[in-house]
């Protein structure tokens, strides 16, 4: 078992880390990425080493994802075989619950989440992120879980040369392992861990407003694209109606053109994805959810109405349910390619492609100060 910790600008927590993993387990093997803390961060990173861990880095910033996939890089080329646990460096995560994770991971060979409860006083930042996040992730996935942005997770050895190919470098990475995660099949546990923030969480290096975009860039970009589709709707319904003065053709005229928009950038932008199917299946799907949207609009109208609520507001209310079915269908099923799960003979070609280590290429030079 190896715990990997992904660190920039540490403080004393992570050699404090570090030596309370060894005193509970001697054996544990503890590997620290470097991701470009600089060098006045050198003597906390000498005394993690000093305590026990093997620090491996770079010389520039590159983000919490490429750290994580750097340390895979690593253990796959020198320590194959070893299921890991990642975990923070800034104390944030008790020393009970990492080697509880790991235990669990050992025990069931599958991906293990440290899912905290979330009691207490939580940073409203924290809170805020954390409930977003979620309601993404159900409408993306169709999963409910209570925590998509914990550091604390355990994964088999079989799956490390696979999470070296997700997407994103930085706070996004994480919760592509998850997207990806589930849109292969994979099982995810979970084991409830206590939540700890320091110092309201001052340590966190997360920028709320660049990270945030990262993170939420599937549903942004859908939300642009929504938003275009209803200027190109209504410009084509107002001048139809002008030319044509037929309200019919107006609006099956608007109707299609704006369909026809919102399908292009959600193939070509919201859900990249997508673009490995035949144009012709994609769009076929996308006409029948169409016709399916443009039912359910007239019966939740309806609906709304009559029991009561004023048109303007469940005009509203209908707009804002059918966005968020519409992006829940088109993540997990209009677009969607059913990738096979990676096992055995397909495994084992993974981890020869990955037989070094994935420094960053670019002009660090990449460093190994201490092994393992």
């Amino acid at each position: 078992m190896i715990i990997l910790i992904p660190s920039f600008e540490p403080d004393a927590q992570l050699p404090s880390l570090v030596r309370e993993l060894k005193q509970a387990n001697a054996e544990l093997q503890i590997l620290i990425v470097n991701d470009g803390s600089g060098p006045a961060f050198e003597p906390i990173f000498a005394q993690a080493q000093a305590a026990g861990a093997a620090v491996i880095g770079y010389s520039n910033n590159h983000g919490k994802g490429q750290a994580l996939k750097t340390g895979f890089g690593y253990i796959v080329a020198n320590y194959p075989g070893q299921h890991v646990v990642c975990a923070d460096g800034d104390g944030q995560h008790a020393l009970a619950d990492i080697l509880k994770v790991a235990q669990r991971v050992r025990a069931q060979d599958i991906i293990v989440l440290g899912e905290r409860l979330f009691s207490g006083q939580v940073p409203l930042r924290s809170s805020f992120g954390n409930s977003t996040t979620r309601l993404f992730f159900a409408l993306a996935t169709g999963t409910w879980l209570r925590d998509t942005q914990t550091g604390l997770r355990g994964y088999p050895a079989q799956l490390l040369p696979w999470l070296q190919s997700i997407r994103g470098n930085r706070y996004e990475y994480e919760l592509n392992i998850l997207l990806e995660a589930r849109a292969r099949g994979f099982r995810l546990d979970s084991v409830p861990i206590a939540t700890i923030y320091l110092d309201r969480n001052d340590s966190s290096h997360f920028r709320p407003l660049r990270d945030s975009m990262r993170i939420y860039a599937p549903l942004l970009k859908f939300s642009g694209s929504s938003f275009l589709g209803f200027l190109v709707d209504t410009v084509a319904f107002l001048t139809l109606m002008a030319a044509t003065g037929s309200l019919w053709l107006s609006v099956a005229g608007a109707r299609a053109m704006s369909a026809g928009v919102n399908f292009s950038i959600n193939r070509s932008m919201a859900f990249p994805e997508g673009r490995s199917l035949p144009l012709r299946k994609s769009a076929g799907r996308y006409f029948a959810l169409v016709v399916l949207l443009l039912g359910a609009n007239y019966g939740l109208l309806l609906s709304f109405t009559e029991a009561g609520l004023p048109t303007f507001p469940a005009k509203i209310l209908t707009e804002l349910v059918l966005f968020l079915l519409s992006f829940a269908v088109q993540k997990r099923f209009l677009f969607r390619t059913r990738d096979a799960v990676p096992s055995g003979p397909q495994l084992k070609r993974q981890r020869s492609s990955h037989s070094q280590a994935q420094l960053p290429t670019s002009t660090d030079s990449a460093q190994v100060s201490a092994e393992m």
